[in-house]
């Protein structure tokens, strides 16, 4: 081995998944006897209630509502295997085939079972108010409640089944095949043929010409690929436009406002408080351009280290660090935590035709979270292992809440993922004894936090400039989207940061766009809260833990802002995200001092 091999080596290179939990293989018997079963399941469903649930009892709702859980459960467990091992090899057609096997096998289950919430919504308002007031139906309280808010956008059962099946073809098929376009996406650096992950990681580099290769390197196959993902942006901004006059949403951020269970005066009271605070951003980056001695700062030296020389931190190093950090707070999840390492339920390692990002996948009630991600070694992947590792334990322990109950609305599932961001960095922080060293930490925060609070709402500014101007214009050019990925771009940054003509196509590689329109803000939502909870742990220790990991339980069985409320904070008050975009400004102060104080 050569030393300059065993310099890139992490740890991680071997660390992969075991989905034997869900199923043992693609060729597993029981996947198709599940396959076989559901569809079974469904038509016995459809006999025993279709036309029947307006004479049910509230007992005899109940037990329907377990049964078609039951239901879910295993649809949902074909096709989270599925998908997960699709998501480690995009390039692989037979793993490709077995997504849309799972895809279509969804379809005419929901098909099958479309009656049931149509019905259900159907109910007069009198006889529905006192189902869910009921002891037999409590269980299910908040789901039926959530439920009724769908009434006036949901259509007939032959109307939900047509879009049911329309999906498959339509949003499914091109959101599979952006993946896989960028999945086989090659980018050519020194002399190399990388993956999009292992190029965007170079960015992060704290040698500056190598930041600005891999900068061109992304943007030439962002520009071979342009034509193809113009197309699918246009095709699904069309597709979702589609769906929301159908279902007579008013606007195009309303659906994902109903699903995130929240108002949009909540979220319009948000973006406003954060692209308010733009200064703050131009504030840092004109201090991180003393601090990186440069004449110009361009939008390749955002995230480049204050640390010249950073060593790889291996991935047993990242374990430790995070479950130390998690144990800190509190046992119970450290020991949670752990059980992903131990039962190997993440999927680390960089390989090609490997998806880019990150994510906890909750599966299914009845098994329990994965985690995929792409390590690399440097110290942000270890911020994103504790993200992540939030959101898996979130999703462990919310189980106990059932199938329908046991997700989240966006905004509050970002919480324990940023929560557990926030105690890796801390107990980083403690270890260090050298102001150059906490600086170089506290920067790479606020790069973090910048880019989870302030470039999450720029990027919601930018989805609603395509989304608006996709209804009322028509289709849009590359150079449209590009245009109005640089507006919001300069909005943002001002003129503390030199965009380059090239970063105007950098709006076409976010995958968020197109699997779950509106959910950038989430982000935000997310850091803003858990910077006000976390202040209020430093302050106030107690029983927090013992508080928090009661909000994690509950999952999605209350509101969000009750289930924040029982840890001391109102987010439906409007000064509420100042609280968190001050703490935000005491960050940069505290930069500031350090950087003085060492001059």
């Amino acid at each position: 081995m050569s030393s300059e091999t065993a310099d890139t080596l992490h740890g991680a290179e071997s660390v992969k998944w075991d989905l034997s939990d869900l199923y043992e293989s693609p060729d597993d018997p029981e996947l198709e006897k599940d396959r076989e079963r559901v569809l079974k399941e469904a038509d016995q469903f459809a006999t025993d209630y279709k036309g029947k649930i307006s004479e049910l009892t509230a007992s005899e709702f109940g037990k329907s509502l377990h049964r078609y859980e039951e239901i879910l459960v295993n649809i949902r467990k074909i096709g989270s295997y599925s998908h997960l091992i699709w998501s480690t090899n995009t390039e692989n057609s037979e793993y490709g085939k077995l997504v849309q096997q799972a895809n279509e096998l969804g379809s005419e289950v929901s098909q099958k079972l479309a009656f049931y919430n149509v019905e259900w919504l159907k109910i007069d308002e009198s006889k529905a108010q006192k189902w869910i007031e009921s002891k037999e139906l409590n269980k299910f309280r908040h789901y039926l409640v959530v439920s009724r808010l769908y009434k006036d956008h949901t259509l007939d059962e032959g109307q939900e089944q047509i879009m049911s099946a329309k999906n498959v073809t339509g949003r499914s098929a091109w959101n599979r095949y952006f993946d896989e376009t960028m999945g086989a996406a090659r980018f050519r650096l020194d002399g190399k043929d990388l993956t999009q992950q292992e190029v965007l990681s170079k960015l992060h580099s704290s040698n500056r010409e190598l930041r600005k290769k891999a900068h061109a390197s992304l943007t030439e196959t962002f520009r071979e690929k342009s034509r193809t993902l113009t197309f699918i942006f246009n095709t699904l901004l069309a597709d979702k436009h589609t769906n929301d006059k159908l279902r007579a949403y008013k606007s195009w951020i309303s659906s994902r406002n109903l699903a995130n269970e929240i108002d949009e005066e909540s979220v319009d009271a948000l973006i406003k408080s954060v692209t308010g605070r733009y200064d703050l951003v131009q504030r840092y980056y004109r201090l991180k351009k003393e601090l990186l001695g440069v004449e110009e700062l361009f939008d390749y030296d955002r995230y480049a280290p204050l640390r010249k020389n950073q060593k790889k931190i291996h991935w047993k190093e990242a374990k430790n660090t995070v479950l130390e950090a998690f144990g800190s707070f509190d046992p119970q999840l450290k020991s949670i935590a752990g059980e992903f390492f131990d039962k190997n339920w993440i999927d680390a390692s960089i390989r090609p035709g490997k998806r880019g990002g990150a994510y906890s996948a909750s599966t299914v009630s009845t098994v329990h979270p994965y985690i995929f991600m792409n390590y690399d070694g440097q110290i942000r992947d270890v911020q994103t292992l504790a993200h992540e590792l939030g959101h898996g334990v979130h999703q462990y322990l919310s189980r106990k809440q059932g199938e329908l109950q046991s997700g989240t609305p966006l905004t509050t599932a970002e919480t324990a993922s940023v929560f557990g961001e926030m105690l890796v960095f801390e107990k980083l922080m403690e270890q260090l004894d050298e102001p150059e060293e906490q600086l170089a930490m506290l920067v790479g925060k606020i790069d973090d936090t910048i880019a989870t609070v302030f470039r999450q709402i720029s990027m919601n500014r930018f989805e609603h400039e395509i989304h608006t101007t996709r209804r009322t214009k028509g289709e849009m050019t590359t150079t449209e989207f590009s245009a109005f990925w640089r507006k919001t771009q300069e909005e943002l940054y001002g003129n503390s940061v030199t965009l380059t003509e090239e970063y105007n196509l950098w709006w076409c590689y976010i995958p968020h766009f197109l699997h779950t329109p509106g959910y950038v803000y989430a982000y935000a939502f997310g850091e803003l809260l858990v910077l006000a909870l976390y202040r209020s742990f430093r302050n106030h220790p107690g029983r927090f833990s013992e508080k928090y990991l009661n909000l994690l339980e509950a999952g999605g069985s209350d509101w969000p802002h009750n289930l924040v409320a029982g840890l001391g904070l109102d987010i439906k008050d409007p000064a509420f995200w100042q609280n968190g975009l001050q703490i935000f400004e005491e960050m940069i102060q505290r930069a500031e001092s350090i950087a003085n104080d060492i001059k």
